[in-house]
């Protein structure tokens, strides 16, 4: 009988919550260093261009997160 190795499928939802945790604290990060608010502006206000920005400043740091654990 062969057996299931479960050491790869452990890794993968280690790194995955681990990268999930750096982004979310780079997006605190970015909440402190911002002088407004950048959730409420982007839901409230209705504001587009900043809603871009963040959206290419969460994927750049994902990118950046992953080549990190990747290796």
């Amino acid at each position: 009988m062969d057996q299931i190795n479960l050491l790869p499928i452990f890794n993968s939802i280690l790194y995955s919550f681990l990268g999930i945790g750096i982004l979310l604290l780079c997006y605190f990060i970015i909440e402190k260093l911002t002088p407004e608010r950048t959730w409420y502006e982007i839901s409230k206000n209705q504001n587009v261009a900043l809603a871009i920005i963040f959206g290419a400043f969460i994927i750049g740091i994902s990118i950046i997160i992953s080549a990190a654990i990747h290796g």
